[in-house]
């Protein structure tokens, strides 16, 4: 469970650590602009992103989405979620084109190289990434996120040692940035509106691709808690910093070139890669919505849709920042409100459901495996509580089977080098590795009358709205 959680929190963190916040351009515009109360702000987004992470995590591992729109869908009135679903289609297509202008911004600024090239390789990557499936996607978030950590913590500890100025002068500075908004307290609510309509399509994607509502639960809580501590250690990075960094369409890479040359190039690489993040997660996502009804249609409309962001790219990264993404942080209040309301009026349900495949799962593995005893009664448990589930019978024993899957290779990685073969071989195999026993449960006669063709239509029947 907790290797699980963790990969979520980081694939969550990689999804909304993206361009504006890897640059610092995010940052100094909604927090750095308004001094030390925006170091506040940064501390009041932290608890908000933590709480939203939660919720939208567990809703997308609930009903096991494929996209966005199933939970939207699922959990609100019609005109809401249709209301929401446009919109979110809208951010996706915005902010995807953004990522390409942030590219190419990002090499003109470290190599002096013509913008169009930084998009270009950008391009590329997106596509060639966009034809992977989901869980590979979402390693490849992760596997990215821990560079920006270390970088963005490093360069905080020497920018806050190195402070010369005090906090009032620095104030005084920053105040010269301009911001959207009346007060830190309302930039802030808006960031993380921004932030959370930015990632809300894939990361319910991430939390549908995950059996356990609770490990999604908390895989989200942790990675927007880590997400709010990264965002106040960057703003107080920048703010002891603002002097000369301010006027910089990429602050903290310029923050990092001026502490070392040597690391200023690694973090031009390191941002780059949080660019690709946000934009193969805008792009995927936006390509499975449109192709919800037309699954085969995907990566057409994946390749039109990435290569029309990257025509619009050439608005310009800085100004759009300044005018597209206030915007859209409102929409992602509305977003995080109903959706707040919306898992608050189903957590019973949730938990329920939680608890429900809990115990498939033990009952599941405890059938396959030869040293346990599986009793009638504990049978017809398994049959009541796989129709009872909110899920298709069809999609939930695929989610099971994978599940056990991953567990048991771990299991036997650590298992085979203690074991040593025994004279019934075969059974000695089966108790090591209960996947392959699994995989040949899930075509026995015994498993089709627990999940049945009519298991289905029931199932269809009974499945949940949280309302």
């Amino acid at each position: 469970m907790v290797k699980r959680t963790i990969s979520i929190a980081l694939s969550f963190v990689g999804l909304i650590v993206g361009a504006g916040f890897a640059s610092g351009q995010e940052i100094q515009q909604y927090f750095v602009s308004y001094g030390t109360w925006g170091i506040l702000g940064a501390i009041l987004a932290a608890v908000i992103m933590a709480a939203t992470g939660y919720t939208v995590l567990q809703l997308g591992s609930y009903y096991m989405a494929d996209e966005h729109n199933e939970v939207l869908s699922g959990s609100l009135p019609t005109w809401v979620s249709k209301f929401l679903d446009l919109a979110i289609i809208a951010t996706l297509f915005c902010i995807g084109f953004v990522m390409f202008a942030g590219a190419g911004e990002n090499l003109k600024q470290q190599l002096g190289w013509p913008v169009w090239v930084g998009s270009v390789i950008m391009l590329v990557f997106v596509l060639a990434a966009g034809m992977l499936d989901v869980d590979k996607v979402s390693a490849v978030i992760g596997g990215i996120t821990p560079f920006i950590i270390v970088f963005v913590v490093a360069a905080s500890i020497y920018s806050f040692v190195d402070r010369s100025d005090s906090w009032g002068h620095l104030s005084e500075v920053a105040s010269s940035i301009p911001n959207s908004f009346p007060n830190f307290a309302l930039s802030s609510l808006n960031y993380v509106g921004l932030s959370l309509i930015l990632s809300v399509s894939m990361a319910i994607v991430i939390g549908g691709s995950h059996l356990y509502p609770r490990e999604a639960g908390w895989g989200g809580f942790f990675g927007g808690l880590t997400f709010g501590i990264l965002l106040t250690i960057s703003a107080v990075a920048l703010l002891c910093s603002t002097a000369t960094v301010k006027d910089d369409a990429l602050p903290m890479l310029s923050l990092v070139n001026n502490i070392n040359g040597g690391l200023g190039w690694v973090m031009a690489v390191v941002i780059y890669g949080m660019i690709f993040n946000t934009a193969i997660g805008m792009f995927y996502s936006l390509g499975r919505r449109l192709s919800a009804k037309r699954p085969d249609k995907f990566r057409i409309i994946f390749i039109t849709a990435t290569l029309a962001g990257f025509v619009l790219s050439f608005l310009g990264f800085k100004s759009l920042i300044a005018t597209v993404y206030p915007a859209l942080g409102y929409l992602g209040v509305f977003l995080i409100i109903v959706l707040l309301i919306a898992w608050f009026r189903g957590h019973s349900r949730i938990e329920d459901e939680a608890e429900r495949r809990d115990r498939i799962s033990e009952l599941v593995e405890r059938r396959d495996n030869p040293k346990k005893r599986f009793t009638s009664k504990q049978r017809r448990q398994l049959r009541h509580l796989v129709r009872a589930s909110n899920i298709e019978n069809a999609e939930l024993r695929e989610a099971v089977r994978k599940e056990l899957d991953e567990e048991s290779d771990d299991d036997s990685h650590d298992a085979s080098s203690d074991e040593k073969p025994s004279g019934d071989g075969d059974h000695l195999h089966r108790a090591i590795h209960p996947s392959l026993r699994l995989k040949r449960m899930v075509r026995s006669p015994a498993v089709n009358r627990v999940i049945t063709p009519v298991g289905v239509r029931e199932s269809c029947q009974r499945r949940r709205r949280i309302r």
